[in-house]
């Protein structure tokens, strides 16, 4: 069996944040990442300025993800639509761009990874690998995103009735897209639903949806859904009539607003593993980056003690964002409080302001980590 004082469990955003600044603090540490290439994960596709600050504190400049800025939030129910500008100039970005930028700054720190070392469950100290061998570590960070561990899997009250379920598409570069979402981030509010839509790094369109299980049910199919939808808005249709060939990219089972509330010596929850946003805040990328230096920060002050004040204290600072997030979500996925909620950012479109800085979570300036 193999040692490490700390081992992180994943090397997307969350991850990668972790090993850059244990990296910069010389910290002994292991980073493992089950695919052996960075692929395109489903979840992410925008910054939020908040996200951008912390990435820039990484010493990652936001121009090598993404040159172009997102000014515009834009919501969409019907035929209605109501616009405002983001607080702050936002980023689109693909998370295979995301994902590489940030594993490349680590491992130009001087972090240890290896990839296609896939756990698979957890055992007190011991992360057991699909390949059956064995990692001991004195501190954990697990950063595997949506997907659980057996020995580590998010508790019974993370599951809900009718979950969620995350479902994506691509629309191919073109100047007709381009002209449609040139600076925007929109929102297309359905029942039982929403969609995300923004510009990538290379001109391509992300639009994501986030729905509920009884209403793809009643759909029959993620396709029979999207042209139902398209259906139901012509501004829609106008979208996905640039969908690039391809599969339908899905996660089932999305617990929208739970988080960790208490932690254990020797466990750091970073991520959708500490709490997981309604992704039509678009802060999803930004709670990963966040927990990760705060991980990182707390470990290095405090070694594997940290962890349960550093969970403690993630929890307490994810109830503003999640809690204020989840009732938009509530209204966003009802036809006619969606209407209303329209409605009323057409008459004030500060209200967009408002949400959007409502919710983001706290950013921490990162000074150099020392070793305890």
């Amino acid at each position: 069996m193999r040692r490490t004082p700390a081992l992180i469990i994943g090397g997307g955003p969350a991850g990668a944040a972790t090993a850059i600044l244990l990296a910069q603090a010389k910290l002994p540490h292991l980073l493992i990442e089950r695919t052996a290439t960075t692929g395109d994960a489903l979840c992410g596709g925008f910054l939020s300025w908040r996200s951008l600050d912390s990435l820039t504190a990484l010493d990652i400049d936001p121009d090598t993800l993404n040159r172009a800025t997102l000014t515009t939030a834009r919501l969409f129910v019907g035929g209605a639509v109501a616009e405002a500008a983001l607080p702050r100039p936002a980023r689109g970005v693909s998370r295979h761009r995301l994902d590489s930028v940030m594993m490349a700054q680590a491992i130009g720190q001087g972090a240890t990874v290896e990839r296609g070392a896939d756990a698979r469950a957890i055992e007190g100290g011991t992360v057991r690998l699909n390949d059956g061998s064995a990692i001991s570590a004195a501190a954990i960070f697990l950063a595997t995103g949506k997907r659980d561990l057996r020995g580590l899997a998010r508790p019974p009250e993370a599951q809900q009735a009718d979950p969620s379920l995350g479902l994506r598409v691509r629309l191919s570069a073109s100047p007709t897209l381009h002209r449609l979402l040139d600076g925007a981030i929109e929102l297309h509010l359905f029942d039982r639903g929403y969609v995300g839509i923004n510009l990538q790094e290379d001109g391509s369109g992300n639009l994501c949806l986030a729905v509920h299980r009884s209403r793809l049910i009643e759909a029959g199919s993620p396709e029979a859904l999207l042209r139902a939808l398209a259906g139901e808005s012509s501004a829609l249709a106008d979208r996905l009539a640039w969908r690039a060939p391809g599969s339908i990219d899905a996660v089932a089972n999305v617990p929208y607003g739970w988080r960790m509330r208490r932690g254990s010596v020797g466990l750091f929850r970073l991520g959708d593993q500490a709490g997981v946003i309604p992704s039509l805040a678009g802060e999803g990328m930004g709670i990963a980056i966040a927990s990760g230096i705060r991980a990182a920060q707390a470990y290095a002050q405090g070694g594997p003690d940290a962890a349960p004040g550093f969970q403690r204290r993630l929890a307490r600072d994810l109830v503003r964002p999640l809690g204020v997030a989840g009732l938009i979500r509530a209204a966003a996925e009802h036809p006619r409080s969606a209407r209303h909620l329209v409605a009323l950012a057409k008459k004030a479109p500060i209200m967009i302001d408002i949400a959007a800085r409502l919710t983001r979570i706290a950013h921490s300036p990162i000074d150099a980590p020392q070793p305890a």
